[in-house]
């Protein structure tokens, strides 16, 4: 007999209306607590006032949720403010769970009350990698109606992407359209996050009441935080020891190899870890914005409430290259240049896309002049300089107090002129021995080396190669048993073989089981690292049914697809299987942490 066919003896229509009401708001837990304190209290009539009401107030419902916290992160930064919030959380009270994606049970989806959701975009509006299979089934017509569920959704993205946010975007619509109830709008953070993150989690929490335990008086009180020593905030001064190119004479390309001193930082990191520094903009692109807006150089400045002179800003606190749409429009309101006005428009997509990835913003400031203008007019619609991340190419076990780091140098023409990459043109033309640079350890969890028993597959192009070094290191430091097969490509095996007699003396010594090249610039026909996993195909298959790990670093936009379709290949050709089984045998390596990407 349903709610609506029952009704309690002497219940008016509205006292009804009121009990039906509060039911569906509760789940079995809390319906079966009433039931409890039903069955128990006296009902008497002026007796009210001493026992506890029979409608939980808000503090008490809420104090009863269930939150839930989970992130989707490719880079680590989603991961890290979700861990921020959990703090924040327990801090006020509050008992969250916390999750990443990839190893959320999603058959508990349904279960949940108050859901709070961190995600991050890759590329063109993909989700990150790892929280692939969530996306999937959140956006799938498996995913249960979620009525009794609330939710709130930070979106991390980059404002040169045309997509901007959009991994967190779907997360929002997808939750209402299964019937959740927002907490509060989405929140969109550009690469300089930190401000509106902290907004997002002060006001979310805000939305929830504060535990009973807390409003009684007895506060739950956070565990003191203790120091973790350098990070993003507070990078260590670290020493570059040497810095070689890798590439050989007449390449085509130019790769170093950048030794790093971590001598007295207390730094660690394990293989498959990332470096993070904080590189300096080109001092020649410096002088040429100063001198085009006619600026004296030592004119203060504020960044982040924090004075400096105009030099030093543009030099190393704000980002000067990369041109973004918040920029065209600040300068379009700077200038009142109808060309950027129109960039603006939405229906000007495609053309705001080609515009920005044909000028830099010092190509704006020279074709929409301001004279005259205050420096820190400049600063206001300039992003922080952001650190750049590099797979570090060492292990601790064979090289104490030291990150190694494999860089290509970035180099193209640009207007006419010739450009660097921020980071490795620092690298390549300011990183000289004994030269300091700020730098972190980020950790990268998602692409760790199994038990030293499991074999490995390892898949990387070009400077995707890095991590693979720092593995086989390990290995070797640890006596491994596990068999490991590398595949490597590039551009030309005279010039282009990075770390061949390091390749070489470990297959000798058998610490390298196996290893299959492919140099896509050497013969008539382009080779990659994808035509090799298919001429071995069986072999592939074989390590994989033997419980292999494989591993993909390298370009996201073409090698990590290619790879991935070849994969897949593999799997259905040897495996016999349809296209509907190969996928949910990729997934399975997927969820059991076997197939594995370090992509950017």
């Amino acid at each position: 007999m349903s709610m609506t066919e029952f009704r309690g003896p002497g219940l008016s229509e509205s006292q009804w209306h009121q009990i039906k009401t509060l039911a569906t708001t509760l789940d079995n837990r809390q319906l079966q607590w009433l039931s409890g304190f039903f069955a128990g209290i006296e009902f008497k009539a002026g007796d009210w006032g001493t026992h506890t009401p029979l409608v939980p107030t808000q503090q008490d419902a809420a104090s009863s949720r269930r939150i839930t916290i989970l992130y989707g992160s490719e880079t680590g930064n989603s991961s890290a403010l979700a861990a921020s919030l959990a703090e924040r959380a327990r801090a006020e009270g509050f008992s969250p769970q916390l999750f990443d994606m990839a190893d959320y049970k999603l058959r508990g989806l349904k279960e949940e009350q108050d859901l709070l959701l961190i995600a991050s975009t890759y590329g063109e509006g993909d989700p990150p990698q790892p929280a692939a299979n969530f996306f999937e089934f959140v956006e799938s017509r498996k995913a249960p109606r979620l009525p009794g569920l609330r939710f709130a959704v930070l979106a991390l993205g980059d404002s040169t992407y045309e997509r901007y946010c959009e991994a967190g975007k779907r997360l929002d619509r997808r939750f209402e359209e299964l019937g959740a109830i927002r907490l509060q709008p989405r929140v969109d953070c550009d690469v300089d996050y930190d401000e509106p993150a902290a907004a997002w989690m002060t006001n979310v929490l805000s939305h929830m009441a504060k535990p009973a335990s807390t409003i009684a008086g007895s506060p739950a009180v956070a565990e003191p935080r203790t120091s973790t020593g350098f990070d993003k905030r507070n990078p260590f001064a670290a020493r570059i020891l040497d810095n070689l190119v890798l590439s050989g004479r007449g390449s085509s390309k130019q790769t170093h190899h950048v030794e790093i001193s971590l001598e007295g930082s207390g730094l660690a990191y394990e293989p498959g870890d990332c470096l993070g520094l904080m590189p300096s903009n080109d001092p020649a692109v410096v002088e040429a914005m100063i001198g085009e807006l006619g600026f004296d150089g030592a004119a203060t400045v504020t960044v982040k409430d924090t004075p400096f002179a105009i030099q030093e800003a543009l030099a190393r606190h704000v980002e000067i290259t990369a041109l973004t749409p918040r920029f065209i429009e600040h300068w379009a309101g700077i200038t009142g240049a109808e060309a950027l006005r129109r960039l603006g428009d939405p229906a000007s997509v495609e053309d705001r896309s080609a515009f920005m990835r044909g000028h830099h913003i010092l190509d704006v400031v020279r074709r929409f002049p301001a004279k005259g203008l205050d420096p820190q007019m400049l600063i206001a619609g300039l992003r922080p300089l952001q650190p750049r991340l590099y797979s570090i190419a060492s292990s601790l076990s064979a090289a104490p107090d030291e990150a190694h780091l494999t860089v290509s140098t970035v180099r193209y023409e640009l207007a006419g002129e010739p450009r660097s990459g921020v980071a490795s043109g620092h690298l390549a033309d300011r990183g000289q021995p004994d030269q300091q640079l700020p730098v972190y350890i980020h950790a990268n969890p998602h692409f760790r080396l199994p038990a030293d028993d499991v074999p490995i597959i390892m898949v990387g192009a070009g400077t995707g190669v890095a991590p693979y070094r720092a593995f086989m290191q390990e290995r070797e430091a640890r006596a491994s048993s596990g068999r490991s097969w590398l595949v490597f490509g590039e551009r030309n095996f005279r010039t282009d073989f990075l770390y061949q007699s390091e390749w070489l003396a470990m297959l000798s010594a058998g610490v390298l089981t196996r290893m299959d090249v492919a140099f896509s610039r050497d013969g008539h026909e382009r080779i990659y690292v994808q035509h090799r996993l298919k001429e071995q195909a069986r072999d592939i298959f074989a390590w994989l049914e033997e419980g292999a790990s494989f591993y993909v670093c390298g370009d996201a936009s073409r090698m990590a697809p290619d790879v991935h379709q070849a994969l897949r290949s593999i799997i259905a050709t040897q495996g016999g299987l349809g296209a509907d089984a190969a996928d949910d045998y990729l997934q399975r390596l997927q969820r059991e942490h076997r197939y594995r990407r370090d992509v950017y």
